[in-house]
């Protein structure tokens, strides 16, 4: 049938509106797969930077070393071998954790990281985290009263090695990071103390951003990712990561997780420092 005039300009009022909605949620649709691209393309870049660098240095290191090691023109006293062993030993330390760290980047990325939760007690992950960190570079302080917390125990350990190797990393010669955890209500802390250069507020969360270094980064410091894996995993099990300036100088790294009410050992709350 026709329709009144009326109807037809209510109809074509509808009509309007419908199509500015559909072209508003294209153009959105556009911007989007735009920002994609672009994010893409910026974090290949950074891999190809990181591959054409900080890859290549350690594979060069450890050639180099073997190349020596197998030569018959040089006899190497026992001090030189023992040197030049421990130089490819850094060296393929050095790629176990770059690779590592890019495969956890992808997992994040890709959203298969599915974290397994369950109880456990700090002081079984953390010292765990710090077997990759040179012998007395850290004071372990974790009260045996703390309650239990909810985590996934690899991601947890993965993501506290990382804060607590950038920690080192950036800690000037002499002086040793401090890891301690306390309780608050519901939540429990863990926080990585450092007396390095710290970070001004405006890049506290821009070092949580894959491949980013803040400032002059150190020896070693790898390509930038450390802290983003580590901020990706602690988001997967319900915590939260942040960076808080050190009083008196440094960064402090504050990882907060869920407690498990009830389930707190047994036992005066006695702190109990460890140097690792």
């Amino acid at each position: 049938r026709v329709l009144p005039a009326e109807d037809r300009r209510v109809l074509s009022a509808f009509a309007a509106q419908a199509a500015v909605v559909l072209d508003r949620q294209r153009l959105v649709g556009e911007a989007e797969g735009a920002r994609r691209l672009a994010e893409g393309n910026r974090i290949r870049t950074a891999l190809l930077a990181a591959v054409s660098h900080d890859l290549r240095t350690p594979l060069a290191a450890i050639k180099a070393a073997v190349t020596s090691l197998r030569s018959d023109d040089v006899e190497w006293s026992d001090e030189d071998h023992a040197e030049l062993l421990e130089g490819i030993e850094n060296g393929a330390d050095r790629l176990d954790h770059l690779v590592g760290n890019l495969l956890d980047m992808s997992r994040l990325q890709t959203g298969t990281v599915t974290p397994l939760i369950r109880e456990i007690d700090l002081d079984e992950v953390v010292p765990m985290a710090l077997l990759g960190v040179p012998e007395g570079s850290v004071v372990l302080d974790i009260p045996e009263s703390l309650p239990m917390v909810a985590v996934d125990p690899g991601l947890l350990e993965r993501a506290v090695a990382n804060i607590v190797e950038n920690a080192v990393k950036y800690s000037p010669d002499g002086t040793r990071v401090n890891v301690s955890a306390s309780s608050l209500g519901a939540r429990v802390q863990l926080r990585v103390v450092d007396r390095g250069p710290g970070v001004p507020d405006e890049a506290k969360e821009r070092i949580f951003e894959p491949f980013q270094r803040h400032g002059d980064a150190p020896r070693g410091a790898g390509v930038g990712l450390g802290l983003a894996v580590a901020r990706g995993f602690v988001d997967a099990m319900d915590g939260t990561l942040t960076a808080e300036d050190t009083p008196g100088g440094g960064l402090t790294m504050v990882l907060d997780l869920t407690a498990v009410p009830g389930l707190a050992p047994a036992g005066p709350e006695l702190p109990a420092e460890v140097s690792s």
